[in-house]
């Protein structure tokens, strides 16, 4: 009886460790088909492009439903922007501008080496413009390269300077009525990167503003010098008390006439050309 009982242990045990080492091998095969299927959805959504916007991620549209608050963005007019990366020491914002006019004429933001360059222009009621951009952006740049990226399809573009040549990488996104391009440079348009991380993330927490002025598809949209959120509080206070003064009637001073279009843009061809520096917020 000792060992046949000794030996039904013995298999009882036997049995446990199989049934122990089938279940951490279904676990183990579990996890990695886990893992793949979520680098399988990761590839997917680069393949497929960036669908998300409006729904769980920006850029947003200031009339989008789940839009973030923005009132402590920065209002340049067309864009609201969040605060800068602090991570980085030289986090700065740089308004670029007409010399002539003075007029806004794109955002510039800057963490570590790296720059994020931001404008939006007009777009047709029942179709986005990024697909035509795109092709025309392609079409005149032989080095252009199109790929799969964060945003969808993207443009990685040389930009050759006269100490070097600089990748820089095209985006666009399209909303209701207007697209927002952004060109990153710098270790921004490199995959894997920490600054391209980072500036990825501002770029989807831009807020843009069409406003209800008439114009052309590939307008850009009109901006105006910045406007904090302490001052946006001060002109509804002003408001709100029937103050009759700029602030009152919601008047912006410097704020220029718009439409500008892509001929307007003496400087945003380059993309890397230092502009006027109007303002800086760090």
């Amino acid at each position: 009886m000792g060992l046949f009982g000794f030996g039904k242990k013995k298999h009882q045990d036997d049995a446990a460790s199989e049934a122990e080492a089938d279940e951490t091998k279904k676990d183990a095969v579990e996890a990695e088909a886990s893992e793949a299927d979520e680098q399988t959805d990761a590839d997917e959504q680069a393949a497929e492009g960036f669908s998300g916007r409006g729904e769980t991620t920006g850029p947003w549209d200031v009339d989008d439903e789940d839009v973030p608050d923005y009132d402590e963005y920065l209002d340049i007019g067309s864009l609201m922007l969040p605060m800068l990366p602090m991570q980085f020491e030289n986090a700065a914002l740089r308004l670029k501008g007409d010399r002539a006019t003075g007029a806004v004429l794109g955002a510039i933001i800057t963490v570590g080496n790296s720059t994020l360059e931001l404008e939006a222009y007009a777009a047709p009621k029942t179709m986005g413009l990024w697909d035509d951009v795109r092709a025309d952006l392609r079409d005149a740049n032989q080095e252009a390269t199109e790929v799969d990226g964060t945003f969808g399809k993207e443009l990685l573009l040389p930009v050759h300077l006269k100490g070097g040549t600089v990748l820089t990488r095209i985006v666009g996104v399209d909303g209701p009525r207007w697209m927002l391009r952004g060109i990153f440079a710098g270790k921004a348009a490199e995959d894997g990167e920490e600054q391209k991380k980072v500036l990825d993330e501002y770029f989807t927490k831009v807020v843009v503003v069409r406003g209800e002025e008439p114009l052309a598809p590939r307008d850009m949209i009109p901006m105006h010098p910045p406007i904090t959120p302490a001052q946006r509080r001060a002109m509804a206070e002003a408001a709100a008390n029937g103050e009759q003064d700029d602030a009152a009637d919601g008047v912006i001073p410097g704020r220029p006439q718009g439409p500008f279009n892509s001929d307007h843009e003496t400087e945003t061809k380059t993309t890397l050309s230092r502009g006027p520096m109007f303002s800086e917020v760090r």
